[in-house]
């Protein structure tokens, strides 16, 4: 059985997650909150779009020990990511592309 170094890889406290925890409950219940202030109608989305960013960010590097590996994870992580972006853009520019073409032929 193979031993492992306690310096190989930091260990995150109990108290850091808890931390984390508690301020991705935050950004939950700003979520909700913005959905309902009336001022912020024209900018909803972009301000849900921002937090959820965050939260997964948070989530990427706490939970997912992104922080605390080798880059060369984060990286394989990111290109996973652009791709499946890339991939939900694309279905979504032929879904609408689609939609144009479908308007334009039952006029």
């Amino acid at each position: 059985m193979a031993q492992h170094k306690a310096s190989e890889s930091p260990h995150v406290s109990t108290s850091t997650y808890l931390k984390v925890g508690l301020v991705l409950a935050v950004l939950t219940a700003l979520e909700v909150a913005v959905v309902y202030v009336e001022s912020l109608k024209g900018i909803v989305a972009f301000l849900l779009l921002l937090i959820g960013i965050m939260k997964f960010a948070l989530v990427a590097m706490y939970f997912m020990h992104l922080k605390f590996d080798t880059p060369v994870y984060s990286r394989f992580f990111m290109v996973g990511l652009v791709l499946a972006l890339a991939c939900m853009l694309a279905v979504m520019a032929i879904m609408h592309s689609d939609r144009a073409t479908t308007l334009l032929l039952s006029s």
